[in-house]
């Protein structure tokens, strides 16, 4: 599995990229066969509370599934971003058995 973090209008820091890439590499976990992983990282305009928005695209054999959430922190976008990829792989994956 390859992960790609993008950062867009701010420099990701050393940590936050190694706490993206070991939440999003639990994903493995719920569905073997995943090819890709982007992560898209960027600050919404205007700078307000909940500014913080995580992107994940995540492609898998015939389809890519992607999730958007906006917080308070990155951290906490890409725990959410990830609880709610966790669940449509899950789906994906009974579709998948179903045929």
């Amino acid at each position: 599995m390859e992960i790609k973090i993008q950062s867009i209008h701010f420099d990701a820091t050393e940590k936050l990229q190694a706490f993206i890439e070991k939440k999003v590499a639990k994903l493995e976990k719920t569905f073997e066969d995943i090819q890709q992983v982007e992560v898209q990282c960027k600050v919404v305009k205007p700078a307000t509370a909940q500014n913080k928005s995580v992107s994940l695209n995540v492609m898998v054999p015939g389809t890519t599934l992607f999730v958007e959430k906006t917080s308070d922190t990155f951290e906490e976008s890409t725990d959410m971003c990830v609880d709610s990829m966790k669940v449509q792989l899950q789906k994906f994956k009974e579709k998948l058995r179903n045929r």
